[in-house]
Formats: C-alpha cells, sequence, structure tokens
C-alpha cells in the first residue's frame, strides 16, 4: 500500500484543474503580494507628493512587475530581467521621484541567492545601469542617483552574499554534528562487539578445552560441551550480524529481520552457559521481577556477561554468584567470584590487549545515571556491583504493576 505524501507547510495545497501542482510555493505568493503592496503604497505616496494622479496604468504595471517573484527561486535571471523591464516602463510612462521599490528589491536578493558570483556581477550592474538609463529621461543621470542606486544594489547584494555564508556554516556545522554522532555511535558499537566476542569466544574456548579433555571419558559431557560450543557460535554471529549491519555504509539491510536484544529476562541463559563452560555460576533474583526499558535490560546483560568472562579469564577456580535486585526505584546487579587470580583493570587486560569491559560497564551505568563499584572483595574474589536508578516514569510504571497507587 503507497504512502501518500503530505504536502509541506510551503507547499500549496491547491491544484489546478488538469491536476498539476501550482508552479509555486505559498512562501513566494506571500513574499510576491507583500513586496507588490510595498511598492503600491509607495506609487501611492510619490504620487501625492509629486501632485501627480495615481494612475490605472501605474497600478497595473506595479501588479504585473511583482508577478514574476512567483519564480524567483527557480528562474532568478529571467525575474531581474522582467522586473527591470516593467519598472523601466512604469518609470517612463509615470514620471516620479527615484526610489529602489521593494520587487526590484527582492528580485535582486533572489538573484545574488541563487547565482554565481558573475552572473550576480552582471546583474547588479545591468540593475543599476537600466534605472539610470529609465530615470534620466534621456539627459545625463546626476551623481546624487548614480550613488543612491549604487548604495542600495550594494546594500542588497551583501546581504544576500552575508545570509549565503551563514547558511554554509550552518549546513558545515551540522554535517560535522552529524559525523560525530556517527562516530560515537561507531565507538559504541565497537563496545558492544568487544562484549558480545569476548563472551562467546570464551565460552567456546573453554567449551573447547573440556570436550577435549573428556574424549577418552564420559561421551555424554563430551556431546553437552559440544553443545554448547556450537550455540555459543551461532549466538555469537548472530548477534554481530545484527551490529555490523549499521556499520555498513551505503549497504541495503537484509530481509531478515533482526533478533531483539538480550535483557534481564536472558540472564538464566548466560548463567547455564558459564556453568557449562565450567565456572559454576549460581543466579539469584530478589523482588517482584518486572519488565524493564530495553537499554536498561541490555545494560543489566552486558554487565553480568562481562562480569563473567571476566571471572573466566581471571579468576581461576571459582565460583560466581550473579545476584539481581528489584527494587522499587532502582535496579541492582552484583556479579561476585571467589577466585584468587589476579583481578582485571581498566584498559589493561593480562595477557591481551587493552580492553573496553569494565570502562564500557562504567559508561552502560553512567548512561542510565547509576554508580558502578568494582575491586577485590575482602575475602578474597572478585566483585562487580552496579545501582541502576528508575526514571520517575519507570518507576510509577513498577508501581501500577505492583498495584500500588501512583504518587
Amino acid at each position: 500500500m503507497r504512502r501518500r505524501r503530505h504536502p509541506g507547510p510551503g507547499l500549496l495545497a491547491r491544484r489546478l484543474p488538469g491536476g498539476d501542482v501550482l508552479p509555486w510555493t505559498r512562501d513566494e505568493a506571500l513574499v510576491a503580494i507583500g513586496a507588490g503592496a510595498i511598492d503600491l503604497l509607495g506609487y501611492s505616496l510619490l504620487s501625492e507628493t509629486d501632485d501627480h494622479p495615481v494612475t490605472v496604468t501605474g497600478l497595473l504595471l506595479i501588479i504585473l512587475s511583482a508577478l514574476p517573484l512567483l519564480v524567483r527561486r527557480r528562474h532568478p535571471v529571467s525575474v531581474i530581467a522582467a522586473v527591470l523591464v516593467m519598472g523601466s516602463a512604469l518609470r517612463l510612462t509615470e514620471p516620479m521621484s527615484s526610489h529602489f521599490g521593494g520587487v526590484l528589491t527582492v528580485a535582486l536578493y533572489s538573484l545574488a541567492r541563487a547565482c554565481t558570483g558573475p552572473i550576480t556581477a552582471l546583474g547588479s550592474a545591468a540593475t543599476v545601469l537600466v534605472r539610470l538609463l529609465s530615470q534620466s529621461y534621456g539627459r545625463l543621470p546626476s551623481w546624487q542617483d548614480l550613488l543612491a542606486d549604487v548604495v542600495s544594489v550594494g546594500l542588497v547584494i551583501g546581504t544576500a552574499l552575508v545570509v549565503n555564508r551563514w547558511q554554509r556554516e550552518v549546513a558545515a556545522n551540522r554535517t560535522l554534528l552529524a559525523d560525530r554522532a556517527v562516530a560515537e555511535e561507531r565507538r559504541r558499537i565497537a563496545r558492544e562487539l568487544h562484549d558480545i566476542v569476548a563472551h562467546h569466544i570464551t565460552t567456546m574456548q573453554l567449551m573447547a578445552g573440556g570436550a577435549r579433555a573428556n574424549l577418552a571419558g564420559d561421551p555424554e559431557v563430551v556431546r553437552d560441551a559440544l553443545v554448547t560450543l556450537e550455540t555459543s557460535g551461532r549466538l555469537a554471529l548472530r548477534e554481530m550480524r545484527q551490529l555490523l549491519d549499521v556499520l555498513r555504509a551505503g549497504d541495503e539491510p537484509e530481509d531478515t529481520p533482526a533478533a531483539p536484544q538480550p535483557g534481564a529476562g536472558d540472564l538464566h541463559r548466560i548463567v547455564a552457559d558459564s556453568t557449562l563452560a565450567g565456572l559454576p555460576t549460581e543466579l539469584s533474583i530478589r523482588g517482584e521481577e518486572r519488565p524493564l526499558p530495553p537499554a536498561l535490560g541490555l545494560t543489566v546483560f552486558r554487565i553480568v556477561q562481562e562480569a563473567l568472562t571476566n571471572a573466566a579469564k581471571h579468576a581461576g577456580p571459582a565460583r560466581t554468584c550473579v545476584r539481581l535486585t528489584y527494587l522499587p526505584d532502582r535496579i541492582t546487579v552484583e556479579v561476585r567470584d571467589d577466585g584468587g587470580g589476579a583481578p582485571p583493570r581498566e584498559g589493561d587486560r593480562p595477557g591481551s590487549r587493552p580492553g573496553y569491559g569494565l570502562v564500557g560497564m562504567r559508561e552502560r551505568v553512567a548512561l542510565h545515571g547509576g554508580t558502578l563499584r568494582t575491586g577485590p572483595q575482602d575475602g578474597g574474589g572478585f566483585a562487580v556491583a552496579a545501582d541502576l536508578p528508575l526514571t520517575p516514569d519507570e518507576a510509577a510504571e513498577a508501581a501500577a504493576e505492583r498495584g500500588e497507587p501512583r504518587r
């Protein structure tokens, strides 16, 4: 089903009898009417000053000179030529004092806005020349008339050039801000990819080692390890494909719909994978479970995922506990292990290049206005604890789900 395109505020909604859209916008029509009204008022005032009656011919010429402004953006050269011809005809048939009218100002401004420098210079010179010839009535124009026309044309052209430069700067700044936003998004995706790849590849490595160690032993253990290995590889490829699609510049999106991002409801799966990978992990949930906003649920999942990956790498033989607590106005998540290995450090992991694990956790938590605490425990092991507040709207929705009255 084709969606109808609603005309913008600048487009006239009326159509010609044949169904074609009128070749000008509402703004162009308003500018033409306003400029024509200004010239009509000036003509009336100058006629009283010069003791010259207002004639129908003069009124018609002013109205006709304003009509070309309807297409001033598409045909600026033709418009300035038509306006100069009409203005000359008015001054030759209706002797009146010299003045720089609104219609000529708009036409000359549109020429400078839309055309290149040489065309603008040629149009400016033609404007001064035509005005001087039509006002002198065959006599040599005075220096006052020449100075007035040159200054008037210069002011109009200068204003148009300043506006052009300002618009170019605004467009450049807008492009720069968009490029920065894209770069920041790509950095975020790079950290996201790191979390995914680090967790799944660590799980696959441990599963492969476990399967190799049990080749001569229990085949059921080997089969479970290989199934987990296959599942982790499939999940890693699927999530990486989703995120890499964002990095493809100019490529068409795939027809296959993207799978939903993981959340707090997927913690059971990641804990089971960690246990099968050789890191006994226990999950405890306190409080009444409830749906979390997608971004907050993803943050909880990534914190647990990265913490378990770090424990598998650095804790050695250990047990890990994951605790998720639902509070009325916040969510807390803790991952603790009792291992004795070297704790991970931000940006400097043993045996690897600088990573984004703990840094990524801290940035995710800060995005939600929360706090993150990481460090060794007094009794041994390492702990990661995040406190994620809910927004007032999210807290109110959670209270409504529990049957509490809204405050």
